[in-house]
């Protein structure tokens, strides 16, 4: 039990100490909001680009390429959306709310703080797995949530603006150009590729400290009820049914804990931002991130800690 109780342990804090590592930079005033805006903006045009970049012309995908699992989470990541949809409506009476809570339900923050469980699990060398699956994963979470945001404030979906979008996205773009790279008859000169690499390594850990940085508590009064439910779907409900038929398929080892990183991982910052832009409910969805984060340093902890004990990985 105790080896099974530092693996958890080693899965889990060094996230959380980046992440306190920022709220200490909040708390001293190191930043503005603004300059949060911007570092924001930078790590995710930037820094995810070349993360992305980095692990795909690194990989090797023999062994990375796993059509089944890639199967499993589109599936999973489509009935969590319906399902998510489905509660909205009959748990809350107002459209602007329900859009809000439908992304709480759905959609994980996989890569900032999913890929670095699995790398603190199995180390560097295990990232491929994860990052082939945000080639589904992540172009899914952008077209269910537009949809989702879509349907409750009375718009018009239009598939080809948001597979434009998606294609625009710099975590695809920076998977793109790695496959294109790859397929180069000669190698990246060293003194090109080595820099990349090196600001692919940086993302994890300016993203999980902005991250920190930016957490802000907004009034939760009249949405308590909303928030709560989220928080729980989120953390416990969603891992619950994801990972005990992951289970029951077979699914073991890095692919078994991939899964967990994408399902038992809290709300995406992205949700906040899009949630904004799109009529919904801001405040929810910005609470939903913050206690979501705040709380899975307790629930990812104990899913690893309860699966290793199992066996599953």
């Amino acid at each position: 039990m105790l080896s099974n109780f530092i693996v958890a342990v080693g899965a889990v804090f060094p996230i959380f100490v980046l992440i306190t590592i920022g709220l200490i930079v909040k708390h001293a005033h190191l930043l503005t909001r603004e300059e949060l805006v911007h570092l924001n903006r930078l790590v995710f045009r930037v820094f995810f680009f070349f993360m992305l970049f980095s692990n795909i012309y690194k990989a090797d995908f023999v062994d990375g390429f796993d059509p089944r699992l890639m199967l499993f989470g589109g599936i999973a990541v489509t009935l969590l959306f319906l399902g998510g949809l489905a509660f909205s409506c009959l748990f809350e009476p107002l459209n602007k709310r329900r859009g809000a809570m439908t992304q709480a339900i759905f959609r994980s923050n996989f890569v900032i703080l999913g890929i670095p469980i699995i790398v603190n699990i199995f180390g560097e060398d295990a990232a491929l797995v994860p990052t082939m699956m945000i080639a589904v994963i992540i172009p899914l979470y952008n077209v269910y949530a537009v949809l989702a945001l879509e349907i409750f404030r009375g718009g018009t979906f239009r598939l080809l603006p948001i597979l434009r979008g998606v294609l625009k996205n710099p975590m695809i773009d920076g998977m793109i150009l790695g496959f294109l790279c790859r397929l180069l008859p000669f190698p990246l000169p060293d003194p090109l590729v080595r820099p990349l690499m090196q600001v692919g390594a940086a993302t994890t850990p300016l993203a999980l400290i902005i991250l920190g940085a930016s957490f802000q508590l907004g009034g939760i009064s009249e949405s308590r009820r909303d928030l709560w439910a989220c928080v729980f779907l989120r953390l416990v409900g969603a891992p619950a049914l994801v990972l005990t038929a992951a289970a029951l398929l077979g699914f073991r080892g890095i692919e078994f804990v991939t899964l967990l990183a994408i399902f038992a991982t809290p709300c995406a910052v992205a949700s906040y931002a899009m949630a904004q832009q799109m009529g919904s409910d801001a405040a929810l969805a910005g609470n939903a991130v913050v206690f979501t984060s705040a709380l899975s340093c307790v629930s990812v902890f104990g899913w690893i800690f309860l699966t290793k004990m199992l066996g599953l990985f």
